[in-house]
């Protein structure tokens, strides 16, 4: 069995449009994988195929060899892979410790305790927080929430689009290890980050897309070392 989150030759359309042509990437355990490109490059669509919401027109995405092409979104997160979406989604009517039963409500009632655990020493400033509403949170707790989520799903891979979206540097700062963390335990991570700086100072691999399409893939260093790659994606 090959380990790693393959997409191969993926191709997604949109409302008629195609969106994806042809993208083939990588996520490997314990490492952390950035992909990088402007709005509208795709970087969403392709993890909300990776996630199962949105279908692919053609080609595979196989989770350690087997395909995960089809399985409902639900399955695929049970199976081991965590999204965590753009824009802090939480379920804002329910309480903090509400939403993070929800994200374990695959797992048997001792593991959900054991992963509440976990999440809350990720996360210690939650823990005073767990009657509160999850839409009086700040930004960064919400997102601080929604990756806990992911950490009581206990993946095997986590897809993380635009971890820093309106938060402030400190709070990305505060963020940012637990990813390195994650990957520490051998988690596959797949990193969306705006902050292109972050996501190549922590990334193992680096990919970059254009136009639904992957115009680099390789390593970090090498962007860093030739900055107009990313000028040319992100200006097209």
């Amino acid at each position: 069995m090959s380990a790693g989150l393959a997409v191969q030759n993926l191709n997604i359309a949109r409302n008629g449009k195609a969106v994806l042509h042809g993208i083939d990437l990588t996520i490997s355990p314990g490492r952390i994988t950035a992909l990088l490109g402007a709005n509208g490059a795709g970087k969403s669509s392709l993890v909300l195929s990776i996630a199962g919401v949105l279908p692919a027109t053609s080609g595979s995405i196989a989770m350690d060899g087997q395909s995960i092409v089809g399985l409902r979104p639900e399955t695929i997160r049970a199976g081991g892979v965590a999204a965590v979406p753009e824009g802090h989604q939480v379920l804002n009517d329910l309480s903090v410790e509400d939403n993070l039963k929800v994200a374990g409500s695959h797992l048997a009632r001792s593991q959900l305790k054991a992963a509440l655990e976990v999440a809350l020493g990720t996360f210690p400033e939650l823990r005073d927080r767990l009657p509160a509403r999850s839409g009086t949170l700040s930004g960064g707790q919400q997102q601080m929430v929604a990756l806990a989520q992911a950490i009581i799903a206990r993946p095997r891979y986590l897809l993380a689009d635009e971890l820093s979206f309106g938060l402030a540097p400190v709070v990305v700062a505060r963020l940012v290890p637990v990813l390195q963390g994650l990957a520490a335990q051998g988690v596959g991570v797949l990193l969306i980050e705006q902050f292109t700086h972050i996501a190549l100072k922590i990334a193992h691999a680096a990919y970059v897309m254009e136009h639904g399409k992957i115009c680099f893939a390789g390593e970090p260093q090498e962007l860093i070392d030739r900055p107009e790659i990313l000028h040319s994606a992100y200006l097209a």
